[in-house]
């Protein structure tokens, strides 16, 4: 036998080393990411960490991932916000196969249900459908068209859109109403909704508030109306509108992807960071 130290055995090659300290700090980014970014699969964070320099593929980060036991497991549930038993008149779908050019050419209106933990709430929510960004939100204890109304007007002030911007929704009551179809024309909108029962016609809007649960909602149990109402907030506006990245808008948060496609000389305030 070769007469050889014992901890020749146990030496590992420099390589190999550092290999294992860079997945050490790889996984704690991961988990950092996870931790803010509750639903993140691990292609969107690959992309992620891609943006902060880090030299990783989507292989690499499902490894870690599924070792560190990082990957998210997501929960289904629906319910159903529309009423469209009503004498109203409804409008025709302006917005199928129409190409999207900018800003402010289509928002997309819809209601989702909050459930608390002694009651449920509802919320309204307006989406720009060119950079997904939430316009407009408003978060009530009843489901009727003064929450619409004021998601609207919400909307309203943080964008002020040109005449001719396409107002598309389901075919509920809250937005078929006097009131809000009023309002809409008041400002200028051309009104448009979906075919009865087709969710495909507001998929935007379904996929929007599938993200919203399963990455805020469905994690936290809200004591009550404000502190529901202050963590959705800052959800919407702080994390979904200004980091959550979208696979649709080429792994960019909205308000970059605004930024960028609107004035592309703004380019050089989103890059990313070195490591």
């Amino acid at each position: 036998m070769m007469e050889l130290p014992r901890s020749t055995y146990y030496y590992q090659p420099r390589n190999r080393q550092e290999k294992l300290k860079q997945d050490a700090d790889l996984r704690d980014r991961i988990e950092q990411i996870v931790l803010e970014f509750f639903g993140y699969g691990y292609r969107r964070i690959t992309r992620q960490l891609q943006r902060e320099g880090f030299r990783v593929n989507h292989k690499r980060v499902l490894r870690i991932m599924r070792e560190a036991n990082l990957l998210c497991r997501k929960k289904k549930r629906f319910t159903v916000t529309t009423d469209s038993k009503h004498s109203f008149r409804v409008y025709p779908n302006l917005v199928k196969d129409l190409p999207l050019t900018g800003v402010n050419q289509v928002w997309f209106a819809d209601i989702t249900y909050i459930r608390l933990l002694y009651e449920f709430v509802y919320l309204a929510a307006i989406l720009d459908s060119f950079s997904r960004k939430v316009v407009g939100w408003a978060l009530g204890r009843t489901l009727d068209s003064e929450l619409t109304l004021a998601a609207l007007k919400s909307a309203l002030k943080s964008r002020k859109p040109p005449e001719g911007c396409i107002h598309h929704s389901d075919r509920g009551v809250q937005y078929a109403c006097d009131e809000y179809v009023k309002a809409l024309k008041e400002n200028h909108f051309r009104l448009s909704m979906g075919r009865k029962g087709n969710p495909y016609d507001n998929a935007m809007m379904e996929s929007f508030f599938k993200s919203l649960k399963q990455e805020e909602v469905y994690i936290y149990e809200y004591r009550d109306f404000q502190e529901a109402k202050e963590r959705i907030g800052y959800f919407l506006e702080v994390v979904y509108n200004q980091k959550r990245l979208h696979s649709a808008l080429g792994y960019l948060p909205p308000a970059e992807y605004e930024a960028l496609t609107t004035n592309p000389k703004a380019m050089y305030l989103f890059q990313p960071s070195s490591v």
